[in-house]
């Protein structure tokens, strides 16, 4: 059955719903380790390296994040399957390579120390965190490749279940690490490391089914791709996730020179997982607008008002949490923060309560380019996200001394802001394209 014909609200949302539920669980994953580390010794100095060993291993991780839309886009049968699957091992194997490489020593010390101005006693924390991260980022391109098959074989539930098995796997890692007394930084790496592995494996079996039937299926769209092509085809969504999370390493460049340095690297990863939940709900959009849209894009207006929808309920429901005494539940009652850490939550989370909307509203616009196989402004408009993330921060952290945390929350919403705008007439152009050609 054909979901693009007569599609209604009803089916976009029991379409997009396990995939809302699957970012929705890998959202709550962190909250959830660093409820563990900041309940184990040396709290402040242990969130700090594990925030800075998760973002690393989020950069590392940046090129083989949009496999997952590109697999969904591209995969039709057994040669669209095979180049993309060849493609995808070849940047699971550089990306690790380069992790291998940000590991030793004098990289790692040279960047993290000397550059970002970390403390020492936090670098080699991170520094450890950073290796029982290794096999991250080629699990999580494996998995992607294969979600991406399952999603455009409406196949989602299938990928709620992969992360239902990452979970389950996370707290049991959780629990079992937590009690052997090592540090809060390393339980929190190796959790995330072995579920992300399971996940991984659970997903290519369940996925099984569905390469038996496109490796007999001839390609009615792609049969004409190969590397260059796909190449050319991804690169952009590559480099999109490369600038997007190549921010992390300048924010904790400022913060580490801001008021409040370690405090604000802290609680920075606590108050940033927190609107990832809510950001989840609008990460799993993209890939519903990809594969729902139709081929004559006759879905267009009614994906567009359940994005409208969705960005309004997340906006709602963040702001409930922001100003009202569940903060105080959340960052003490279930984080474990300490008083101190907690009262520096608070406005950052005030301040970033439109990021949720923010990041549906990006998520509608990047899908609706890669279905017009116009990927190349998603790059630029993430560029100008970057760019405009580094100078509030200079600005916020030099010129007026915020506190980090403070600074880098401004940052992240301002910059989203300028990207979406960026890619406003980007849309807009696409749109009358497809009027159009479609006309009746």
């Amino acid at each position: 059955m054909d979901l693009t014909e007569k599609l209604t609200y009803r089916k976009i949302f029991l379409f997009w719903g396990p995939l809302a539920l699957t970012w929705l669980m890998m959202a709550f994953e962190q909250p959830f380790l660093i409820s563990f580390i900041a309940r184990l010794g040396a709290a402040k100095i242990n969130l700090a390296a594990f925030g800075i060993a998760g973002s690393f291993a989020m950069i590392i991780e940046a090129p083989i994040i949009m496999l997952m839309s590109a697999s969904t886009a591209l995969v039709t049968g057994h040669h669209s399957y095979k180049k993309l699957k060849r493609f995808t091992d070849i940047l699971n194997f550089g990306v690790t390579g380069i992790q291998l490489i940000m590991l030793i020593p004098p990289v790692f010390n040279f960047i993290v120390i000397r550059l970002m101005g970390v403390p020492e006693e936090v670098a080699r924390i991170a520094h450890t965190a950073l290796l029982i991260f290794l096999p991250w980022a080629a699990s999580i391109g494996y998995r992607r490749f294969y979600q991406g098959i399952l999603i455009r074989n409406n196949l989602t539930r299938r990928v709620t279940y992969g992360t239902m098995v990452r979970i389950s796997v996370i707290v049991v890692a959780g629990l079992i690490l937590y009690n052997t007394g090592i540090k809060g930084a390393y339980v929190g790496a190796g959790a995330m490391s072995i579920a992300v592995l399971a996940e991984a494996i659970a997903t290519r079996m369940m996925a099984s089914g569905a390469v038996k039937k496109l490796i007999t299926t001839e390609d009615m769209e792609n049969g004409h791709l190969g590397l260059r092509s796909i190449t050319r085809f991804y690169y952009p969504l590559a480099l999109t996730s490369i600038l997007s999370l190549g921010v992390h390493p300048f924010v904790t460049f400022f913060m580490g020179r801001s008021y409040m340095p370690v405090e604000s690297l802290a609680v920075l990863p606590v108050v940033s997982s927190l609107v990832f939940v809510f950001r989840s709900l609008g990460l799993s959009y993209q890939e519903v607008n990809i594969a729902l849209i139709g081929r004559q894009r006759q879905n267009y207006r009614l994906l567009r008002n359940y994005a409208v929808y969705l960005g309004i309920v997340v906006t709602v429901l963040v702001s409930l949490l922001a100003f009202t005494p569940l903060a105080d539940l959340w960052f003490i009652d279930v984080s474990g923060l300490s008083k101190e850490l907690a009262d520096l939550s608070y406005l950052p989370l005030q301040i970033m309560i439109l990021l949720p909307a923010l990041t549906v509203l990006l998520n509608f616009q990047r899908s609706l380019l890669v279905v017009h196989g116009t990927t190349g402004p998603i790059s630029k408009a993430t560029a100008v996200e970057l760019v405009t993330i580094i100078v509030v921060l200079l600005v916020c952290v030099v010129f007026i001394g915020m506190a980090g945390v403070v600074a880098a929350s401004i940052a992240y919403v301002i910059g989203k802001c300028a990207s979406t705008l960026y890619l406003v007439p980007r849309q807009t152009k696409v749109i009358r394209e497809w009027r159009s050609k479609y006309a009746d």
